[in-house]
């Protein structure tokens, strides 16, 4: 498990502009994507979309966050606002995967389990997946220079993208997965930022599957350069959550992950599942959301004080690593997103006694 100081060093993976001299025992972050503004939606410009990421990183920093992200800015498309590029953004440029789809193709789609939430299929795959197009590399480089702050990367994982797409080409969806798993590994490879955090949102609610997620998701961090973490949530579609599960189910999957940290969802679920993570193998730190993104009410510092101590009296003080909101802002709007991320860091400071 990284220490504070060791943890400094992992977060020395970025341009020496963006080193910190020290670090407190727990570290604030976002997970990832913040409200588009609403002048970048009206006028989608590339101008308009680098002043938007300024000012998104500019937010972040006069929070006083530790580590920050672009908001997922700079994989924004104005085409595919309902899932803030989450999905359409890693699959259609890939080679091997065709977005025209037939009727029998669309019904396929619809016909499977835990995609209710897309109305359609980001793709069918009907050849060898490659990179084709896609450059997340490129997207990295135009915001690396934009912050003096660490910065975290996020992209979707290989697993939540085979579940989006019809498969037409491959034996199974483990090879599917696999496939896009190594795609990623090479993109990940050129990208230097202080976190790359993987993000999955579908096997929450499918832990039939778990015992095989782990091997594509493990493949992607084999390209990662500095601190490697993975993001589950139940869900964030029109502010509500769509699966059901529970954290103990994916103990096994957790203890397979080379990760160095989760980024876990918990202000929503409440605190009573905490006691699960006893038996997380040592070496992984925990990342605890504390700022609920389905409630519009701003949480007061004394409150997420309160549940990093409870987190703490659980698990240990060198368990509980991290703390953030349970997902990203984007069903938000801005003021309350940046009261938020304000109260978390602090609650963490209050929690610190800084």
């Amino acid at each position: 498990m990284l220490l504070p100081a060791e943890l400094k060093l992992a977060l020395d993976t970025s341009p020496p502009k963006m080193q910190r001299m020290s670090k407190p025992q727990i570290l604030t972050t976002v997970v990832g994507s913040y409200p588009v503004p609403a002048w970048l939606a009206a006028y989608p410009t590339a101008p308009a979309l680098r002043d938007a990421i300024l000012v998104v990183l500019k937010t972040q920093e006069l929070a006083g966050l530790d580590v920050i992200a672009d908001g997922e800015l700079s994989r924004f498309d104005v085409n595919h606002p309902e899932t803030n590029g989450m999905i359409d953004f890693f699959v259609r440029p890939m080679s091997g995967i065709h977005t025209g789809l037939s009727r029998e193709e669309l019904a396929k789609f619809r016909a499977a389990q835990g995609m209710k939430f897309r109305t359609q299929p980001a793709g069918v795959v009907r050849g060898e997946i490659g990179e084709g197009n896609l450059n997340l590399p490129a997207a990295w480089l135009s915001v690396r220079n934009l912050t003096s702050r660490p910065l975290k990367f996020t992209l979707t994982s290989p697993y939540m993208l085979a579940k989006t797409v019809v498969n037409e080409f491959y034996p199974d969806i483990r090879t599917l997965a696999m496939a896009m798993a190594e795609v990623l590994r090479r993109q990940v490879a050129d990208i230097d930022a202080a976190v790359v955090q993987v993000d999955e949102a579908n096997l929450t609610g499918h832990p039939e599957d778990a015992d095989w997620a782990h091997e594509p998701i493990n493949h992607v961090f084999a390209g990662v350069r500095g601190q490697k973490g993975l993001h589950l949530c139940f869900g964030n579609y029109g502010g509500q959550s769509i699966q059901q599960g529970f954290w103990r189910n994916l103990l096994p999957f957790f203890n397979r992950l080379a990760v160095d940290h989760l980024v876990l969802e918990f202000a929503r679920r409440g605190y009573d599942e905490l006691e699960a993570f006893r038996d997380l193998r040592p070496g992984i730190s925990l990342g605890l959301g504390v700022v609920d993104i389905k409630d519009n009410e701003v949480e007061s510092p004394d409150l997420i004080a309160t549940r990093i101590a409870h987190a703490v009296k659980v698990l240990g003080a060198e368990r509980i690593q991290w703390v953030h909101p349970d997902c990203g802002f984007w069903m938000l709007s801005r003021s309350v997103a940046d009261r938020k991320m304000a109260a978390l860091v602090a609650g963490r400071d209050q929690f610190l006694g800084r």
